[in-house]
């Protein structure tokens, strides 16, 4: 379906699946996924050529499409405030006040946006996770007909004749089985089912769980991907014997050489063990797995509900932006699986490639002695 040599999916981590490493993927016979979800428009259209430079294979574009956000940013959860700009004034200067404790650098404000995922659009461009963002992004992804899209978060349909039309695969990642079928309605050529393992956004059920009630439940009408925390052949694998037709992985593909993080960033990776990371709304808003750090654990020590997203990211943006300048791991380590204890060194990405299928095909092949 896919075009591609092994069912083995990059996934779109915004930041880190750049044009470099979504290329390096496709060339080593995966599907590389663009990570463009705070990408504007011009940067979109420039990632897509970019990584067409770099590899005559397929790939893909993964940006979000939260309901959530489309209707106006409603709150997450009852405690959040119905009007979270009531609430900037005094949670931009609880990050002030972080950074003062922690000697944090001042930054620019283009710089706190850049971290906190903020495109470069210029005056009068739609606001970030806006309704007219979204339109303006899927505008550039029809237009460059690209081989295949991910949404993130959210429902694909609006856009799914034109996307079809134009021969490009789509699919989506969900968290739940009631959201396999809804997306299964509307359409959709292949399913994500991402559990609670997974770094940046996943869902509240674990993956093991996960992947085979939503194979289940739709796996007889579209394939279905296994993710969330695997990050070796051995996951793959397993994925596959819980039903799966492939994986859809991102924390292995963080520590390589092509990633767009910091490099102090893949060092955390490869310095982390299994119960090293924690999920919070710290960063975005909405629940996200990541590395552990003082930012997240400032949040739960004061008592306070991170705003919805895009709000939140008004507020940890400076201070994001200032721990990438002062190179801080304990700040801003970045978002991570909790199969992390699985990687130990930073590597080509082709080579992480070769021993994910090497692994997932000698795990496959022992299978048969169990009788």
């Amino acid at each position: 379906m896919l075009g591609i040599r092994y069912p083995i999916l990059l996934a779109g981590m915004g930041g880190a699946s750049v044009p470099a490493l979504a290329a390096a993927v496709s060339n080593a016979g995966g599907l590389g996924v663009l990570g463009a979800a705070a990408c504007s428009p011009d940067q979109l259209r420039d990632w897509i050529r970019q990584t067409r430079e770099l590899t005559d294979k397929p790939f893909g574009v993964d940006t979000l499409l939260p309901a959530s956000v489309r209707r106006g940013s409603a709150p997450q959860s009852g405690a959040a405030p119905q009007n979270p700009m009531d609430l900037m004034g005094e949670y931009q200067q609880f990050a002030r006040d972080f950074m003062d404790r922690e000697e944090l650098p001042e930054v620019d404000a283009a710089a706190a946006m850049r971290a906190a995922g903020a495109p470069e659009m210029g005056k009068g461009g739609p606001q970030l996770f806006s309704k007219e963002f979204f339109e303006a992004q899927m505008e550039v992804v029809i237009e460059e007909k690209v081989p295949v899209y991910a949404a993130g978060l959210g429902n694909p349909e609006p856009w799914m004749d034109r996307l079809h039309a134009n021969g490009t695969k789509v699919m989506a990642v969900i968290g739940k089985v009631k959201h396999a079928e809804q997306v299964v309605g509307s359409g959709i050529d292949m399913i994500v089912a991402q559990g609670h393992d997974g770094g940046g956004h996943n869902s509240p059920i674990g993956t093991i769980s996960l992947i085979p009630q939503v194979v289940d439940a739709v796996g007889d009408r579209v394939p279905v991907l296994g993710a969330g925390g695997i990050s070796d052949g051995r996951g793959v694998a397993a994925a596959m014997m819980l039903g799966a037709e492939g994986a859809w992985v991102g924390t292995a593909f963080l520590a390589t050489e092509e990633a767009g993080i910091e490099r102090f960033q893949k060092e955390a990776i490869t310095e982390s063990g299994d119960a090293d990371t924690v999920v919070s709304r710290s960063l975005t808003g909405k629940p996200a797995r990541m590395i552990r750090n003082k930012w997240a654990d400032a949040w739960v020590q004061a008592g306070k509900e991170p705003l919805p997203m895009p709000y939140q990211s008004m507020i940890s943006g400076p201070v994001m932006a200032s721990g990438i300048r002062a190179e801080r791991k304990d700040v801003i380590p970045g978002f991570a699986g909790q199969g992390i204890g699985l990687i130990d060194s930073i590597r080509p990405a082709a080579e992480v490639m070769r021993d994910l299928v090497d692994g997932a095909e000698k795990a496959l092949a022992s299978a048969g002695t169990y009788k």
